[in-house]
């Protein structure tokens, strides 16, 4: 990886950046809505899962449009 890093430098910075923003997003959504699954069935923890996500989504677009006015 290190010679990726060194000889691939913008190759590796642009797949660095997609890591690192997908890390960031599962920290917040750990964060706001705690990183517990309370569902036992598989379909409904898959759904609890997407319903993290989808809330994150709805607050991170209303904190924007906050910023943007």
């Amino acid at each position: 990886m290190f010679n990726y890093f060194v000889y691939q430098r913008e190759e590796f910075l642009e797949h660095y950046h997609l890591r690192s923003n997908i890390e960031t997003t599962n920290f917040m959504i750990k964060a706001k809505f705690t990183d517990l699954v309370r569902s036992k069935d598989k379909t409904a923890q898959v759904n609890e899962v997407l319903l993290k996500v989808l809330c994150h989504n709805i607050v991170v677009l209303i904190q924007s449009m906050l910023e943007l006015v």
